[in-house]
């Protein structure tokens, strides 16, 4: 275990690209293809959402649209204006992909009724397509939180979703056609690997899965622990890397992979002063905005920081009030950005763009990492 000292965190710009491995990767220029790609998952205020900088997105992923009977519906006014203010910063940036997404977590609560029939399957598609016309956007993401699994506490599943998965996808696929794009968000633990998903069926039919490599610890774990380690550990086999290598082992193709970092904070209490509080028991107390993790850590003094360097993530304890924090910063978002080049795979995003800071946050780190391996 390594310490952070506090007086480096958050890392600058400048400071990060200074660190061993950053200073020696020479700045080339590469085939636009062969670039990694940055999404974002957009939830927060629809009329803020130019105040980012977009210009260093490819996909932004609106955040979320819900079923209404067998269709996928507009709930309310701000769903309308924020797709249309998505789809506006095409002005900014040319290049942009605006998605929608189904569902997130505790967004999904009659998927697997809905989905086990034909007939609904096929009405489902017909209303994306119905959307994404509406407003001249560039595809969906899936986000059933989930199939064939235990998700959100009272939300419907059954071993029959993960073929009935493989049957929306088709079902979108033949409607929507090759202009638009399908990916979804996959759970980044053994039971969704294994339970929830036909790999070897549905990929080919995919752009991409969005695997949400952060969370990995829970907000209903009596366990403190990385939410969003680079690599597992020899006390946590969740992590980003142990994700890839899975799925890697069931054929997905590692350019379809696009790993996740967390935006945000994850903080327990009543965690034991063993360890700087890292894997021991707690109570699950609240989520922190990266923009505001600064401010939460001033108005709360007495925590230190450190830097895990197995799993290569950092993670916060207050021995005061017995508080210990789990999240990503600008070091480990960088690694996260160098890994997923390192092993060819598609893309980096994240969850989400407006917990982010307006400048100077982890977009600028992912992008000022992406730009100069």
């Amino acid at each position: 275990m390594k310490l952070l000292h506090p007086a480096l965190f958050p890392l600058t710009l400048s400071l990060l690209m200074s660190l061993p491995g950053c200073q020696d990767a020479p700045t080339q220029v590469t085939d636009a293809s062969d670039e990694l790609s940055v999404i974002a998952y957009y939830a927060g205020n629809p009329q803020k959402a130019n105040q980012f900088p977009v210009e260093k997105l490819d996909q932004i992923i609106h955040s979320f649209l819900h079923l209404e009977g067998n269709r996928l519906v507009l709930e309310d006014a701000n769903d309308s204006i924020g797709i249309a203010n998505l789809v506006g910063l095409k002005k900014r940036n040319p290049k942009l992909k605006v998605l929608i997404s189904l569902g997130g977590w505790g967004g999904c609560e009659s998927c697997s009724e809905v989905f086990s029939e034909a007939s609904a399957r096929e009405e489902f598609a017909q209303s994306v397509l119905d959307i994404l016309t509406q407003f001249d956007a560039d595809g969906i993401d899936l986000d059933w939180e989930y199939p064939g699994i235990s998700g959100y506490p009272g939300h419907a599943f059954k071993a029959e979703d993960k073929q009935n998965f493989t049957f929306l996808v088709e079902a979108l696929r033949n409607k929507l056609g090759d202009s638009y794009i399908i990916s979804f968000a996959a759970g980044g633990f053994d039971a969704f690997f294994t339970k929830s998903v036909e790999w070897e069926k549905v990929m080919p039919l995919l752009d991409g899965v969005n695997i949400m490599t952060y969370d990995l610890v829970s907000g209903g774990s009596p366990r403190t622990g990385h939410h969003s380690a680079l690599y597992s550990t020899k006390e946590q086999s969740r992590s980003t890397d142990y994700a890839v290598n899975f799925l890697d082992s069931l054929g997905v193709p590692r350019e379809k992979m696009v790993i996740g970092a967390a935006f945000y904070a994850r903080v327990w209490e009543e965690v034991e002063n063993i360890k700087q509080g890292l894997y021991q028991g707690g109570k699950f107390k609240e989520s922190v905005t990266y923009r505001r993790l600064d401010e939460y850590f001033e108005t709360n003094p007495g925590f230190e920081l450190y830097w895990d360097e197995e799993a290569q993530a950092p993670y916060a304890y207050n021995a005061d009030s017995m508080w210990f924090a789990t999240f990503d910063d600008s070091l480990s978002v960088a690694r996260k950005a160098q890994y997923a080049q390192e092993k060819k795979l598609g893309g980096i995003m994240f969850w989400q763009l407006a917990g982010d800071k307006t400048s100077k946050g982890l977009l600028d780190v992912i992008d000022k990492t992406k730009r100069e391996f």
